[in-house]
Formats: structure tokens, sequence, C-alpha cells
């Protein structure tokens, strides 16, 4: 797959698990609206992100505990939103996806991060990102 397409596949799941997350809605429901958000994506973007929200939602305990694990002192409740469903992105993938190596997992959340939030939150995911790839052993590639 291109990096393009994993690039956009990324940012569209980021979007629809920002919904899920914030509206409170069901995931079957984001996912029935897909068709009409879609304009031009092409197949594998759009595969590629529902990989991600299915990843996710059948990972959602161990993926949302690694995070509240090694971001010390931050509360999923008191993480922006982005951020939030930025490392799970990025967690669902290093956890599901072992054809894409963890050190591009983080470098791609990092881009995502600072592009759809703040410089600080790319500094904020590459942090966690990088404790939870020290402290799980044979999870990291580099």
């Amino acid at each position: 797959m291109k990096r393009k397409q994993r690039r956009l596949g990324r940012e569209l799941a980021l979007l629809w698990l920002f919904q899920i997350d914030m509206g409170k809605l069901p995931m079957d429901e984001v996912i029935a609206e897909i068709p009409d958000e879609l304009t031009g994506v092409e197949e594998e973007a759009l595969t590629f992100a529902l990989q991600l929200i299915h990843g996710y939602h059948a990972d959602t305990e161990r993926i949302d505990r690694a995070i509240v694990r090694y971001a010390k002192g931050w509360p999923l409740k008191r993480m922006a939103a982005i951020d939030r469903n930025v490392l799970r992105i990025a967690l669902c993938e290093i956890y599901n996806m072992p054809d894409i190596p963890a050190s591009v997992s983080v470098d791609e959340a990092v881009e995502v991060a600072k592009h759809y939030s703040t410089e600080e939150s790319g500094k904020f995911v590459n942090g966690i990102l990088g404790a939870f790839l020290r402290g799980e052993e044979g999870v990291a590639d580099q």
C-alpha cells in the first residue's frame, strides 16, 4: 500500500473515531455514514481506515489500558480528544499490524497529531508511544 493511502486511512480513522468518541455514537452508525462522507477516496485508504476502526473496537480495553499506563498523570478523559484517538490508532497498528514497523506507526501518529491538534500534541503523542515501545518487550522494531 502506498504511504499516501495509509496516511489518508489514518486520517479517516481519526475522523470516525473522533465521532464515535465525542458523539458517544455506536461504531456501526458512524460506519454506515461513511459513503456520504467520501468522494474520490481510493479503496485502499478506506479499507485501511476500516481495519483501524475495527481493530481498535476489537481491542479497546488493551489499547486504552496501555495509553493510561504510559501517559503518567493523564487520564483518558483529560487528554485532548484528537490526541487520545491518534494514540488509539497508533497502538492498534503496533499491536495488530506486524507488517507496519512500530517506528512508522509512531512517526505517522506524531505527524497526524501535529496536523490536526497542536505542535505540543506531537510531542505528547511521541512521548507516550516512545515510553510504550521502551516498556513493551518484543513490540519495538528498533
